[in-house]
């Protein structure tokens, strides 16, 4: 008997005990490689010991404090580190702290329409973002997302929000099209959307730099996001850059938009920021987006109750220690390209996977019925969650997804090891994958 409100109401779940590098134990003994960081958050494993010393030296000092009355050590280093290491183009930046990524997207929303107020731009209301998207749980975070089936129980309780189709190069590219014609193709959509809705309703373009569960680790064709920010500073259209899922090292640098050579105005940041050991969120706000606040109200409108816990950006602050003084980013790039090459040679001849994609440690495999048609299995045979059990009860944990084809078809496979794996575990993660891919398909 449990009286916990779990995600699956009538089905036992194990009962974790204990983790050991990149796995987790359970109450009967059982181990598991976490191949997917849970939802690509445990960047680090499971016991790191820096990381739980350091949460408990900020326990033996202090907690909480509410930001009204006070700052703290934590807080303010680890927002240093952030703006000192943002892409190029963020200027003296600031940082704010949330619970979670939903919170996180939530709060960017507001600071967008609150920038614009402060510059007397009152009209700018209108959101566009992306089909298939995810931008997090909460109402307005998810109005702004575009995946159809997570929308639909609560479509009308969501604000209105516009939707242009992201860059999905397996099924959007035309066969004549080069990558820079594809890019700037995709790209121009938002161009059009802005001009039909009126440059002055528009606030804020959304989109995650590799987007990813809804679309499985999709990045931008080249030259994509460089005109994205090219029609945002044309119109006078903040870019907000969700980073929950793809950002803090998960494809090979700090911030995925790094590898855009751009910068966006506001950055959201959660899962590898803490890697778990605590609940953590930030928003990052670009120097513009700072000095219209400061030079007019000079107050954040949107404040939340546990805005820097001072434990929680402890805790982040050495996840981001770790990672930059073990030099994990290079590992992430090099274990990135064996994961890469793992999943081509094992599964770019497999007659029912349609597409392999990703970046960096965050790589997606999609499956279809049909190879030279593209053709989705039906949503019912949920093949990408049953691909998921088979490869738990062989001791590896994967991502399962559904509606990367159009909202409710399409079911992708996403895989988020550990910045620290190795190549033994990589190979013992692909071969499972395999095992259970063929399990799934023979029955």
């Amino acid at each position: 008997m449990t009286y916990v409100l779990h995600r699956t109401l009538n089905s036992a779940l194990p009962t974790v005990v204990a983790g050991e590098g990149n796995f987790l134990i359970d109450s009967s003994g059982r181990r598991y490689l976490d191949a997917c960081g849970g939802a690509a958050v445990s960047c680090l494993g499971h016991d790191n010991p820096s990381i739980r010393a350091a949460l408990k030296a900020q326990l033996d000092g202090v907690a909480f404090a509410h930001t009204s009355f006070f700052t703290n050590g934590p807080a303010e280093e680890l927002a240093e580190f952030l703006i000192r290491r943002a892409p190029e183009g963020t200027g003296e930046g600031r940082v704010m702290y949330l619970g979670s990524g939903s919170e996180a997207m939530e709060a960017a929303l507001k600071l967008a329409r609150q920038y614009h107020l402060e510059r007397g731009e009152t009209s700018r209301t209108r959101v566009i973002a992306r089909m298939p998207s995810y931008h997090g749980n909460t109402l307005g975070a998810l109005a702004t997302g575009g995946h159809k089936t997570r929308r639909a129980a609560f479509q009308p309780l969501l604000m209105d929000v516009d939707h242009i189709d992201a860059p999905y190069e397996y099924r959007l590219r035309e066969g004549d099209e080069d990558e820079e014609s594809f890019a700037l193709r995709m790209a121009n959509l938002l161009d059009d959307r802005i001009r039909q809705l009126g440059p002055d309703t528009v606030m804020a373009f959304v989109a995650e730099p590799v987007i990813g569960a809804s679309l499985g680790t999709q990045p931008a064709p080249a030259g994509y996001f460089k005109r994205i920010r090219e029609i945002c500073d044309r119109h006078g259209v903040l870019f907000i850059a969700d980073e929950v899922m793809c950002g803090m090292g998960r494809t090979g640098s700090l911030f995925a938009l790094e590898q855009e050579g751009i910068s966006a105005d506001i950055t959201t940041m959660a899962k590898g920021l803490g890697a778990g050991y605590q609940p953590i969120a930030a928003v990052m706000a670009a120097e513009k987006v700072v000095t219209a606040i400061e030079t007019g109200s000079g107050r954040l409108w949107n404040g939340h109750t546990y805005m820097s816990h001072a434990i929680a950006t402890a805790g982040a602050l050495a996840v981001q220690k770790v990672i930059e003084d073990d030099g994990l980013l290079e590992n992430v790039r090099i274990m990135g390209e064996k994961l890469r090459a793992a999943l081509q040679g094992t599964f770019g001849q497999h007659p029912h996977v349609g597409d392999i994609r990703g970046r960096g440690l965050f790589w997606t495999v999609e499956l279809v019925e049909n190879k030279d048609t593209k053709t989705p299995f039906p949503a019912d045979r949920n093949l990408a969650g049953r691909i998921q059990r088979q490869a738990l009860d062989r001791g590896v944990m994967t991502y399962p997804a559904q509606g990367c084809a159009d909202g409710t078809l399409g079911d992708h496979v996403l895989l988020a090891p550990s910045y620290t794996s190795t190549h033994e575990e990589i190979d013992l993660i692909v071969a499972t994958l395999a095992d259970a891919v063929t399990a799934v398909l023979e029955n």
